[in-house]
């Protein structure tokens, strides 16, 4: 037993708190060692458990609390978050298991949204990979390196649905489709606590933000949402529920209203849904400083809104001091009962017992792990290798990419140069003196084979305030010269060039909270270089950078060869010049669809019919739904990208025209590299219920499948229907297969498709 366990044994014991029955697993062992603690608790100390403060160096939202250490050692303090660093951390749990009365050990989370120090791409972008085993993996990572440093706790993964770009949060979640939102929270809940919690590398998860927080009105982050029940269980719930039967440990409340009421106060949602349909058994915490943000809403002063969300089932708040503060008050005046903050007291030490800290609170604590499991090279490889994956090829009209190792390429662009835009938001832990810009990247890439120039060429906006606001957290780039000396120099510089790489976009903090943009175009800024560049004649490689889906219509009129890189995560300017250079093929595919006009939004693909659908190949007809000014099309399909070869998809075929409610059919459909490169292409099976007892989409992603073909190679590429991937929620809100006749979609994305139809016979 190491000193560490030996001391945690003694005081334990002078406690009569068995370390064996601590070890010991069962829910029958952890119910006996918390309902002997619980019984020595006073009622300050079980409102402490609920108490999630922050402290640190690294710090949200726009509250801190002050006197951490003293709440601690009273016993009023849960756990705490986005506190860095195994020494730090080690002190604030030294003083929780050596200096409060019953020495139980806190929980310390962090933001680990993405990555730790090894930084993977946004959420966004890995969701293009369509690689689970990637997306698995890179959640795996963070839990490691998050774990060595003594986070046990990610407030991750976000699984909201988002059909409006205009919402900056879209950067965090997996975009549209419920479908492979679902299956992209199951593998982040597996890759953050693996199968066994209890081991020192893995991190409960936090599923967020329950719930709908992502179909917030005009896109405007914090706003208001409002959509039927109906709708919620059939398109916004999926990602939720199979997060929580991945076995998620805990759940994080959104700030948004649901039906009228603020979700961290909305008893239908946390515990008719969440706990007594979904049958999920993990804590509930608050957004930062969510309890006290529902008096604007309107729900009551801090005594109020506290007694209403601890009654709905929220366990844990955090930031607001509203359960600490105010609970003892409102059980007094009946307002609460002891049951429930006895139920949500539990709650928080089962995640406690889960993670093994009462066997020993400082099992995440090692010092020899940061240096040993860290930023490591594998670690960084695999970041390089999923940041080249989600990259989507828009355009690539002339052929221009992949660039040769030779002559001159001039590097232009306000992003060109900048390491701290590489990351991406929300990466709170990532060190940026290791991160590479593109510039460096590009001459490390070519070494002495090419010459690699840069210049700037212009700010982000010509509006230093409205770029100051979307250039935060040590990402400011401002450059005081005027446009046109900056402008001046980039045109010498692209002249003396063969070709031009133009970094521009979004800088990283004008996506992610409080990220939110009503007009979604290239800034006049930009906009301004971009045309310079193209009158010099050379030819234009268009990097794009973004934390959602852009208007990228201007730029799709004036320029061939467009690369959607998003934010690529600490390994991005690596990743980049692996895909420009012809390293990696592009295989990233679009998992939101890209309008053509902001007016166009919310546009998505998975979308109803109306009564009166405008006819197939028009851009107006009279009184069908339409625009007077613009077509209804995307300028790009959910499911879109290219890559530097070309695929063919023939013969798709069914293995029957027919199935039994209870029985399964096979779709295949062969798939040709008809190009010139091996290449991962991702294949996509959408179906449409033709006929239903309520109205149903015009299609839906149902099935996916990364695969890997050599040039010349054709594979036959199948997919299994049974009746779970028919089901959807009825006006009863009954999860239902219904008999009748169906079509079947196989294509690269959910436009290009071939189409079959079968008939589901029989109950």
């Amino acid at each position: 037993m190491t000193n560490c366990k030996k001391l945690w044994a003694a005081l334990a014991m002078g406690l009569a708190l068995s370390p064996a029955v601590a070890r010991q697993s069962g829910p029958t062992k952890m119910n006996s060692f918390i309902d002997n603690l619980m019984s020595r608790m006073t009622l300050q100390e079980k409102l402490g458990q609920l108490n999630l403060p922050v402290s640190g160096d690294i710090v949200t939202g726009q509250a801190k609390s002050s006197g951490v250490a003293e709440k601690i050692r009273r016993g009023a303090v849960g756990g705490l978050f986005n506190l860095k660093g195994v020494e730090q951390i080690r002190e604030m749990q030294k003083v929780a298991v050596e200096q409060s009365r019953l020495r139980i050990p806190l929980i310390f989370g962090m933001d680990v949204i993405h990555g730790y120090e090894t930084v993977f791409p946004i959420p966004l972008a890995i969701s293009c990979t369509w690689d689970m085993q990637a997306v698995e993996n890179a959640a795996r990572v963070a839990a490691v390196e998050a774990s060595a440093d003594g986070i046990c706790w990610t407030f991750s993964p976000m699984v909201d649905i988002c059909r409006d770009p205009r919402w900056g949060r879209m950067a965090e979640g997996n975009g549209e489709d419920p479908f492979l939102g679902s299956a992209i929270a199951r593998a982040m809940v597996k890759g953050y606590q693996g199968d066994d919690l209890s081991l020192k590398n893995t991190v409960m998860a936090c599923v967020k933000h329950f719930a709908l927080y992502g179909g917030a009105e005009a896109g405007r982050d914090y706003n208001t949402v409002d959509m039927s029940r109906w709708r919620m269980f059939n398109e916004y719930f999926p990602p939720y529920e199979a997060a929580a039967k991945a076995g998620a440990g805990s759940f994080m409340t959104s700030f948004n209203v649901v039906d009228g009421i603020p979700a961290t106060a909305n008893r239908w949602l946390m515990t008719d849904v969440l706990r007594n349909r979904w049958g999920w058994d993990g804590f509930v915490v608050t957004d930062y400083t969510a309890i006290s943000e529902m008096t604007a809403h309107g729900m009551g002063d801090l005594q109020q809104v506290s007694a209403l969300a601890l009654n709905a089932g929220t366990d844990m708040d955090m930031v607001a001091d509203g359960f600490i503060g105010t609970l003892e008050k409102s059980l007094k005046e009946g307002k609460v009962t002891m049951a429930s903050i006895d139920r949500a007291c539990r709650r928080v030490l089962e995640a406690k017992y889960k993670l093994g800290l009462f066997d020993d609170p400082y099992r995440y604590l090692d010092k020899k792990r940061p240096a040993k499991d860290i930023y490591t090279p594998q670690h960084r490889a695999d970041a390089r290798r999923v940041a080249a994956e989600s990259f989507v090829l828009l355009k690539n009209d002339d052929l221009t990419l992949p660039l040769r190792r030779q002559g001159r390429i001039a590097l232009v662009g306000p992003l060109g140069d900048t390491p701290a835009n590489m990351p991406g938001t929300w990466s709170v832990a990532v060190a940026f003196d290791k991160c590479k810009s593109l510039f460096q990247a590009m001459k490390d890439a070519v070494k002495d084979k090419a010459v690699v120039t840069y210049a700037k060429g212009s700010n982000i906006m010509d509006d230093k305030q409205m770029e100051a606001n979307g250039s935060m957290f040590g990402r400011e780039i401002r450059d005081d010269r005027t446009a046109e000396q900056m402008l001046e120099e980039a045109v010498g510089v692209a002249r003396e060039a063969d070709v031009i790489v133009a970094a521009v976009g979004e800088t990283s903090e004008m996506s992610g909270e409080c990220g939110s943009r009503s007009d979604l175009t290239l800034p006049e800024a930009q906009r301004r270089l971009l045309l310079a560049l193209k009158a010099t004649g050379k030819p234009v490689v268009l990097v794009n950078f973004s934390g959602r889906a852009t208007v990228m219509t201007w730029e799709t009129e004036h320029f061939s060869t467009i690369l959607n890189v998003w934010f690529g995560g600490s390994e991005a300017g690596d990743a980049i010049c692996d895909v420009l250079f012809g390293d990696r093929v592009p295989s990233g595919k679009l998992t939101v669809t890209m309008p053509k006009s902001v007016g166009q939004i919310p546009l998505y693909y998975n979308h109803f019919n109306t009564g009166r659908p405008l006819e197939p190949g028009k851009w107006f007809s009279k009184f069908r739904s339409n625009y007077l000014d613009i077509d209804n099309e995307p300028l790009f399909p959910f499911g879109y990208g290219l890559s530097y070869t070309t695929f063919k998809y023939a013969n798709l075929r069914l293995s029957a025209d027919t199935m039994q409610a209870d029985g399964t059919l096979t779709a295949t459909v062969d798939v040709t590299n008809t190009g010139r490169c091996d290449a991962d292409e991702v294949v996509q099976l959408y179906i449409r219920d033709l006929v239903g007892s309520v109205v149903r989409p015009v299609k839906e992603l149902k099935g996916f499948e990364r695969v890997h073909l050599k040039q010349g190679e054709t594979r036959a590429v199948s997919f299994t229907i049974d009746a779970s991937l028919l089901k959807f929620y009825d006006a009863n809100l009954d999860f239902v297969c219904e008999p009748g006749d169906f079509e079947v979609m196989v294509g690269p994305n959910s436009r290009d498709v071939e189409t079959k139809r079968f008939t589901v016979e029989g109950l």
